[in-house]
């Protein structure tokens, strides 16, 4: 994967919007960032949950591991793009995503998938 491929898949979740935060590309829902591309266009992050993060991690751990700090302890994980299939990274930005939008949307969203 590439992050062109990663900036694509999650522009495809509803609502999302790209801007930029410190030099490099986030992703936005509600004006909230749900995951972003690092400058050297190697990464993708995004943000989950402590235990979304575990589960991913331990299905791929060599495309997934925790941002360093504080932040990574938080959730905020790292994917390695290129060894990164769109198959695997999309239900990581679908769960970013679904953490950081507004429960209205969120909501939304969900029953558009189930029907």
């Amino acid at each position: 994967m590439t992050a062109d491929d990663f900036r694509a898949l999650a522009l495809e979740l509803p609502e999302a919007t790209e801007n930029a935060h410190m030099g490099h590309p986030d992703f936005r829902v509600g004006g909230k960032i749900f995951a972003t591309i690092w400058p050297d266009d190697e990464w993708g992050m995004v943000k989950l949950t402590p235990d979304q993060q575990a589960e991913f991690m331990r299905a791929k751990p060599a495309v997934f591991q925790p941002v360093k700090g504080g932040w990574g302890r938080r959730g905020c994980t790292q994917v390695r793009l290129r060894l990164a299939a769109a198959a695997t990274v999309w239900p990581a930005l679908m769960a970013a995503w679904r953490n950081t939008a507004p429960k209205r949307l969120s909501k939304t969203f969900e029953k558009e998938e189930s029907e």
